[in-house]
């Protein structure tokens, strides 16, 4: 997908994600830990990505996430399309 924009979300620390994983109570220990490890092998590729957002609160993170979306709406190529009559109507003459 061409046009599609990548965001990576990251824990504001392992301790933070650890944590949020034992509170969540769905998971042993052995599974946690093994999360855990995975995620460090994930978050080592967030330079792949477009965005990082970083959720250290959660309300805090849903505007970061909204202003991505905002911006990737108003992006020139967008707007030129969205637009176009009016931008002819204001480039005439």
């Amino acid at each position: 997908m061409p046009q599609a924009k990548s965001v990576f979300i990251l824990p504001p620390s392992n301790s933070e994600l650890e944590r949020r994983l034992n509170v969540r109570g769905q998971d042993s220990d052995e599974v946690i830990a093994k999360r855990m490890s995975e995620a460090k092998s994930e978050m080592s590729h967030y330079n792949e990505y477009d965005y990082v957002i970083v959720n250290d609160d959660f309300d805090g993170a849903l505007v970061d996430f909204k202003a991505i979306l905002r911006a990737e709406r108003l992006k020139q190529d967008k707007q030129a399309v969205k637009y176009k009559g009016m931008l002819d109507a204001l480039l005439a003459e």
